[in-house]
Parts: structure tokens; C-alpha cells; sequence
């Protein structure tokens, strides 16, 4: 019997239904308009979109504006690159200019509907960010779309990392500007570290269209952006530590795999504090719970986690003898990303490689806050459905999900469950073989390199040939990608989330046709795609006889959007196709997540070796445990996010204040304030309220204003005379301090005086912000004990954190009116070796913050680039091989710098 629930839909329809419906006539009204933008020149393309902006500046809504705006696109698209958007591109672009995300399945041409939302909101003039998750897409996409754009005449552009200041800010001068969450994340921090308005390289946060929006704004969300210095070196430390954990037995810890965490029994701290004592690390008569012990017990806790829950090929990579991260959800390597807390430096005396200094904290933003900065904001994914609560209530933003552009003909088929690891590869070994004896392309999904090495060590001994696309591969990724879809392919990739490329039956017909307009740019697009489509006619029918891609997976992941974005791979555009997980009790999700049941259900049934139970309700059991992963994970991120609203309130006013500073033109009457405010607090403290004369500090008093106000005034002779109360010797100690800094202007100039003001105040921000940051953080790490007393962790940490700020504003105003007070003319010699001084802080600081980023491209030396060398013009390269020295002077490989990014 079917429910109330069910009735209503058939009905009524889906609220889904029902957008999707509303957007049709609009859908219509575009359609009408292309015979009349079929029959503008291109340069008419450029006048229209001038006309557009002219009634946009206005005051014309951009709603009304958009059925003109994505005709003029359209027919942009169609002359640039031979593409007509479909009726369901429009549909989601729709959605996403009003500021929704737009679910839209693998090879439905997402990168082009970005093209329509990004185009109307540029009219406006204040910029749109089309955010990637790698540097090669934004590059790709920037330099692909950007034809578009130029056909209509605006400006386009890609922020990515290494590149010059003045090249940098032109891009984000650009009216669509691509860039990596990332790179947009560290610019913003970045420019809020500059001293001047015109070295900040971001105009303000408009619009973003994020790509891969899932990934980005919910798998990357756990993690803050850092931008940290180097403290001392302890690579001792680490490496003592870590020679003692190899020593411990099972029985001297616990760990707990569903929530990370390690811990160590009560046997396991007697064995410790024997070790450590025996190492010197503890003195004599101290213990593990002694407070002095708290920095030895944390690094001890990271020592055992490197070694219990990080697993080499998995977790982290070791490459040119560094401890290179895996990003679980995509399989990238996250080169300059490192685990805080001393827990890389762990892994890298495990590793026995270079341990690197742990950090300070110099700034942070999590990518929640970050991109809850623009005035809209928007996504594109194939898989959102599942987190579409976590969107609504962190982001704000709605879930749309647009229908294909053909029906879906793929076949998943139920998972199929084997007892132990071993059966299920034989088994997957023999279908890849089955399948590929008939010419269907296999695409092999796992979850780590490991399982990828081992399944290709497992094909070459069946000697059928595969490509391997994991972490070690990462540089051909796209090509891998773009062949999976031939005739005969086998493709083992580790996890396959935001790869940008897709595989397409026969051979991908736009990666070629990008690679013949880049050979020939001045090629006729619709031309060169005819004359490859017709090529990959033939082969494209041979892969539809055999079936279409067949896409495997070694296991599930624990995530079902991760299982969902690897499905979607197959049955592309309406092609056939089919999709099967092979699972094992030995997986990690079933052995975390209660496959003992099952084992025992399994012995009763009496299941062979070699033997599967395949059943819809084995799929149902799967979805429930990983929904409860995922709802652990969103509870986690909330929790992270909680605590950074309160440091983020924080930042925002700094931030603020910071860029107050920079745009002020005379900041005295700030610096006074400032100085009547520290005039007070003595004044309370020495003189308070109340009290008579003979109960003064009036000694304290005297030594407090000589060191924070530079006068010296004789406040021990005011507090003897009759009448005297302390609002008059605050008024006196006001008016002294005046007369000091109208000395100080007159000796140093008043435009001197100003730019020297706003200099100081700057400079006390950010160094109080700095020991702010790292007192939260500290703070962070052990509020969580407050719990144990029966009070909330956060409201703790909000009171405290709020304290903190109001102690650290107070000692701003100290410190920026005692600086003020101190300053005097300088010689020559001093003048010239403060600005030497200075010049190395900001180089030290801006080096700090790029080494924390994705790897970066070495400055080039003068001497070793090669002749007509131009950093951003990739034909002045010239065709060097891939282990042959970069032309940019480096001294790197080519594959390992320029060539890293063609």
C-alpha cells in the first residue's frame, strides 16, 4: 500500500519537480531569442553586452536581464568553441545566478553552464570567482571559457599559485576570474596582512560559482587555512619519541578508527614513564599527570597516532624525502599542506626523513567563513543531494537537481559481499577480464594506492594491459581520464571526485578539440570538432556494442557521495553502461562498522569460498552506515565551525579595522583616543574612584606615565595640592601628552607624522593578533576538559575568547600610545638600517605565507632562463623533455615545474 507521502508526489509532484517546472518558460523565452542573436556580427555579440551592463549599472535587475544575457552567451559558446548549451545547461544556470547549487551528473557539461551565471553576474562590474579544486582546471577552464568571454567582450582570468603580485591582481581585476578555494583562501589572508590598499591583490568578494562544490565546501571544510612562521627546531624531540613507540605493546593503548583517536591504558603510562625517564624526557619524581609533563604527553599522543592511524601509500606519500599528504576524498597529493599540532613532524621522524620546524599560527579562515563572505554565492556538483541539509544550514544554499539531457541507461547493479579480501579481487580480476576480452572499457575504482598497485601487479600477471591513475600519476591525470572510455581501456584510479575530465565512449572529443585549438587558435572550432567527431565515430559504435563503460569498485567508501561520483562516471549523456561494488568483511567500512553480524550471518548460510551474497538490503545496511559516517563528519565540521564563528567575529572586526587603517589619511584622532583611554586606566588603577587623596599610588602612578606616555610630569606634587581630585590629573596628564605629540609633529613633519602613526598601528595589530590566534589556540586545546565539569566546552570558550580580546585591545592602545611616546627623529645610519630591518620581516613574512600553500614554482634566476623565456605565455617554452631541465631557470625538471601545469 503506497504511503500519504508517496500519494502526495505523484500528485502534486517534487518541490524538486516543481523548480525544475518554474524555470521552463524562462527556458522558452531564451529559445526564442537565438534566431535574433544567430544574426548579430561577433562584434554585435560585444556592443550587446555593453548595452547589457549600461542597463545593469542603471538600475535594471540582473532577473530581467538574464533571458538577453544567456542568448548572447549561447551564441558566444557556439562561435567560440562549437558547443550549444542544452536546455538542462541553461536550467542549472539558472539556478545557480540564484545563488543555489545545481546537481548536475558527470559529462553534463557543468564547466559551460558556469559560463552563463558567471557572464550576467560580471555585468554588474564587481567581479565573479569561478572557484576549482586544482590549479590544472582553473588553469584549463580559464583558458577554455576564456574564449567565451572574449567573444563577448569582457575580461577573464586565473589566480593560481607562484605567480607574480601585478599579474596576480590583474587577474582578480578580470570580470570572471578562475582560482582554487585554496589560492582564493590565501589571498584573503594574505592581503590582510599588506600594510598598503595597493598591494592587496583581491577587489572585494562579489559573486563564486564553486565547482566541485561538495568537495570543496564540505570534504575540505575540516581543515583551516593557516598561514604559519616556523618555531625552534625540535627534531630531537621528535625523533626520542618516536624510537619509543615501536616499543609498546597492544596492551599499552586503545585506538578508535571511527573517531581517529588514540589513548593509552593505565600499563601503557607505567611503561612510559619508565621509557621516557630512562630517555631523559621527565625528570625524577615526575609522572605523566604532573602539569609540567603536558607538552611530552601531547607529542607522545601524535607519536603513537603517526604510527596507528596514518598509513604510508594511503594517508601520505614519501616523495623527494618529504611526507607528502593524500587528499582521501579526491587521491590528490596536497603538496605544502601539513598536520598541525606537531603530527606531521611525528610522521616524518617515523618516516625517518627531514622533519620540518612545527609553526605559530600567523593567520586562519576556514573555507565555511571564507566563503561565507560573498554576497552570493553558488555550486555545481554531480552529487549534493545526500548533504543537502549541511548546505541549507551552513551556507544557506538550496539543492536543485537538474535533469539530464538524456535518460539515464545505465545499469547499477546490487553490491556483492564476499568473507575475506582475497575472494573478492579473484573475483573482480576475472569480471575485468570477462569484460575486457569484449572490448568494454573498465574503469577500477579503490580507495587507496596501495589496493591501485596491488590490482595493477595483479593485471600485469593476467597480462592485460591498464593505466594506473593515482597520487604518483598525478600529472598525466587528465590524459588517463580522457582515454578510460576507448575500446579495450582497463584504468585502475584511486577515488575519482572532481577530476573535471570526462570519460567519454571512443576517446574524449573535447580534450582533443582543446588540444587542436591550442596547436591552431586561429582554426575554425566547428570545423576541427566535425572532423574529430567523425573519427571517433567508429570507435565510440565499438564501445557501445561491448556494452559501454563498466565501472568496478573494490569498495565503498565512507561517504555515499564519493560511491556516487565514481557511478556517475558510466551511463554519461545517455550512454549504456554499467556499475558494481565488490565488497569483503575485511573492507574498512564493514570491519568499523559492524561486520561481525554479518560474518556470523554469512557462516549460517553456509557461503563457499569464493561465493558472494548479493541482496538490496546488503545495499540498504551499507547506506545507513555510511549516512551515520556522514552525519558524524557534518556534527564534527559543526562543531569546528561553532568555535570559529567566535574567532571569526573576532577577525572580521580586525580585518576591518586593519583596512579602516590603510584607507584613513590622518589617524590622530584614532591615536588620541587611544591615548585617553590609557590615560583612564591608569588613572582607575593608581587613583580609583572613590578614594582620598593619601590612598594613592601616585609613585606608580609617576613611573606608568614615564614609560607609557614618554612625559614627565610631576604627578606626586598634583596629588599634594588642595583640591586636586583625579579628573583634573587626567586632564593634565591629557593636555601634557598633547603637547608632546604637537612636538613630535612639528619635529618630524605632519605627513610624516601621519604615514609614521598609521605604520605603528598596523604593525601593533598584527603582532597582537598574532599572540591573540596562538592563545586561542591553545585555549581550543584544552577547553574540551571543561566538559568533565559539567560546563559547556564552547560557551567557555566564547566567554574566554571574548575576554582575551577585550585584554588584547587593551594592550594594543598600551602599546601603540607607548611606541608613539618612545618615537624620535632619527640619524641617517638608523634610518637606513630600520628600513633594511623592515624590508626582511615582510620578505620573511610573505615567504611564510606562500611555503604554507600548495607547492609553488621556484622564481626563475636571470642567468639560467632560457632566451624570449615568458612565464605566462606557454608557447615561449619550447618543447623541452619531461626529465630535461625547466627553461624558467629553476633548476628543476621539467615535469616537476612548468611542465607540471601544460
Amino acid at each position: 500500500m503506497l504511503g500519504i507521502g508517496t500519494i502526495a508526489k505523484k500528485v502534486f509532484g517534487t518541490p524538486n519537480d516543481r523548480l525544475i517546472k518554474s524555470v521552463r518558460p524562462l527556458v522558452e523565452q531564451i529559445n526564442a531569442l537565438e534566431p535574433e542573436f544567430e544574426a548579430l556580427s561577433d562584434e554585435g555579440l560585444k556592443d550587446k553586452t555593453e548595452a547589457l551592463a549600461k542597463r545593469a549599472l542603471e538600475g535594471e535587475s540582473l532577473d530581467d536581464l538574464l533571458p538577453e544575457a544567456f542568448a548572447n552567451c549561447r551564441e558566444a559558446a557556439r562561435r567560440a568553441l562549437g558547443l550549444r548549451a542544452f536546455d538542462t545547461q541553461l536550467m542549472g544556470a539558472i539556478f545557480l545566478h540564484r545563488g543555489n547549487i545545481a546537481e548536475q551528473k558527470t559529462g553534463e557539461g557543468k564547466t559551460l553552464t558556469a559560463t552563463f551565471a558567471a557572464y550576467l553576474n560580471a555585468l554588474t562590474g564587481k567581479g565573479v570567482h569561478v572557484v576549482t579544486v586544482n590549479e590544472y582546471l582553473a588553469k584549463r577552464d580559464a583558458e577554455w571559457m576564456g574564449k567565451v568571454f572574449t567573444h563577448l567582450g569582457l575580461t577573464s582570468g586565473c589566480a593560481w599559485n607562484g605567480m607574480g603580485e601585478d599579474n596576480k591582481r590583474a587577474a582578480y581585476a578580470c570580470d570572471v576570474t578562475y582560482a582554487t578555494n585554496n589560492e582564493l583562501g590565501f589571498d584573503y589572508l594574505r592581503d590582510n596582512m599588506k600594510s598598503e590598499l595597493n598591494q592587496m591583490v583581491q577587489r572585494g568578494h562579489n559573486f563564486a560559482i564553486v565547482d566541485e562544490v561538495d568537495s570543496i565546501l564540505i570534504d575540505e571544510a575540516r581543515t583551516p587555512l593557516i598561514i604559519s612562521g616556523p618555531l625552534d627546531d625540535r627534531s630531537e624531540l621528535y625523533q626520542t619519541i618516536d624510537a619509543v613507540i615501536p616499543l609498546l605493546d597492544p596492551s599499552h593503548y586503545s585506538v578508535d578508527e571511527k573517531t581517529r583517536n588514540v589513548s593509552f591504558t593505565e600499563e601503557g603510562n607505567e611503561f612510559l614513564e619508565e621509557q621516557l625517564l630512562a630517555r631523559g624526557l621527565i625528570e625524577e619524581g615526575m609522572t605523566l599527570y604532573d602539569p609540567e609533563s603536558t607538552s611530552i604527553v601531547h607529542h607522545v599522543n601524535q607519536g603513537l597516532r603517526a604510527h596507528t592511524l596514518f598509513q604510508k601509500d594511503k594517508d601520505y606519500i614519501v616523495r623527494d624525502n618529504e611526507v607528502v599528504l593524500i587528499d582521501e576524498f579526491t587521491g590528490r597529493m596536497m603538496s605544502g599542506r601539513r598536520l598541525s599540532e606537531g603530527l606531521h613532524q611525528a610522521i616524518e621522524a617515523k618516516e625517518g626523513v627531514k622533519i620540518q620546524p612545527e609553526n605559530v599560527t600567523l593567520a586562519s579562515v576556514t573555507f565555511q567563513n571564507y566563503f561565507r563572505l560573498y554576497n552570493k554565492l553558488a555550486g555545481m556538483t554531480g552529487t549534493a543531494l545526500t548533504e543537502a541539509e549541511e548546505f541549507r544550514e551552513i551556507y544557506g544554499l538550496g539543492v536543485v537537481e537538474v535533469p539530464t539531457n538524456r535518460p539515464i541507461a545505465r545499469v547499477d547493479e546490487d553490491d556483492r559481499v564476499y568473507r575475506t579480501g582475497t575472494e573478492k579481487s579473484a573475483a573482480m580480476i576475472e569480471e575485468i577480464k570477462a569484460a575486457h576480452e569484449k572490448g568494454q572499457p573498465v574503469l577500477v575504482g579503490t580507495t587507496s594506492i596501495e589496493k591501485s598497485e596491488m590490482f595493477s601487479a595483479m593485471l600485469t600477471e593476467k597480462g592485460i594491459p591498464h593505466n594506473v591513475l593515482n597520487a604518483r600519476q598525478h600529472e598525466q591525470e587528465a590524459q588517463i581520464i580522457a582515454d578510460a572510455g576507448k575500446f579495450g581501456a582497463v584504468t585502475i584510479a584511486t577515488n575519482m571526485a572532481g577530476r573535471g575530465t570526462d570519460i567519454q565512449l571512443g576517446g574524449n572529443v573535447d580534450l582533443k578539440v582543446l588540444e587542436a585549438l591550442t596547436a591552431d587558435p586561429d582554426a575554425d572550432p566547428e570545423a576541427i570538432r566535425a572532423r574529430i567527431e567523425a573519427e571517433h565515430e567508429d570507435e565510440k559504435r565499438k564501445v557501445l556494442d561491448a556494452g559501454g563503460l563498466f565501472v568496478l569498485a573494490s569498495e565503498r567508501h565512507e561517504s555515499r557521495r564519493i560511491d556516487n561520483q565514481l557511478r556517475g562516471r558510466s551511463g554519461r549523456q545517455g550512454d549504456p553502461g554499467r556499475t558494481s561494488f565488490y565488497l569483503s568483511l575485511e573492507d574498512d567500512l564493514m570491519r568499523i562498522f559492524g561486520s561481525d553480524r554479518l560474518d556470523k550471518v554469512l557462516k549460517t548460510l553456509g557461503l563457499e569460498e569464493g561465493e558472494a551474497i548479493i541482496h538490496p538490503w546488503v545495499n540498504k545496511s551499507l547506506e545507513r552506515a555510511q549516512a551515520k559516517v556522514e552525519g558524524r563528519n557534518f556534527d564534527m565540521r559543526k562543531q569546528l565551525l561553532k568555535f570559529d564563528d567566535v574567532m571569526n567575529d573576532q577577525r572580521k572586526v580586525v580585518f576591518t579595522q586593519r583596512r579602516d587603517i590603510m584607507e584613513a589619511d590622518d589617524l590622530s584622532e584614532i591615536t588620541s583616543d587611544m591615548r585617553e583611554q590609557v590615560i583612564d586606566d591608569l588613572i582607575d588603577q593608581y587613583m580609583p574612584q572613590g578614594t582620598y587623596a593619601d590612598q594613592w599610588n601616585t609613585e606608580g602612578l609617576y613611573a606608568d606615565v614615564i614609560e607609557n606616555l614618554g612625559v614627565d610630569v610631576p604627578v606626586m606634587a598634583w596629588a599634594e595640592e588642595d583640591g586636586v581630585d583625579d579628573e583634573q590629573v587626567r586632564e593634565r596628564l591629557i593636555e601634557a601628552t598633547e603637547k608632546l605629540m604637537a612636538q613630535k609633529i612639528e619635529q618630524f613633519g605632519p605627513e610624516n607624522m601621519r604615514m609614521i602613526e598609521k605604520q605603528i598601528l598596523l604593525q601593533a595589530i598584527d603582532g597582537k593578533w598574532r599572540e591573540h590566534l596562538l592563545t586561542l589556540d591553545h585555549l581550543r586545546s584544552v577547553v574540551g576538559f571543561r566538559g568533565y565539569a559539567q560546563r559547556d566546552p564552547l560557551n567557555e570558550y566564547k566567554n574566554e575568547a571574548f575576554q582575551l580580546f577585550e585584554v588584547m585591545l587593551d594592550s594594543l592602545r598600551e602599546d601603540v600610545t607607548q611606541k608613539l611616546a618612545q618615537i624620535r627623529p632619527m640619524t641617517e645610519e638608523e634610518r637606513a638600517e630600520m628600513l633594511a630591518q623592515a624590508a626582511a620581516q615582510q620578505a620573511e613574512l610573505q615567504k611564510a605565507a606562500q611555503q604554507a600553500q600548495d607547492a609553488q614554482i621556484p622564481a626563475p634566476s636571470a642567468e639560467a632562463v632560457a632566451d624570449g623565456f615568458d612565464e605566462n605565455d606557454p608557447t615561449t617554452w619550447g618543447n623541452p623533455g619531461r626529465n630535461e631541465p625547466c627553461p624558467c631557470g629553476s633548476g628543476k625538471k621539467f615535469k616537476h615545474c612548468h611542465g607540471r601545469l601544460t
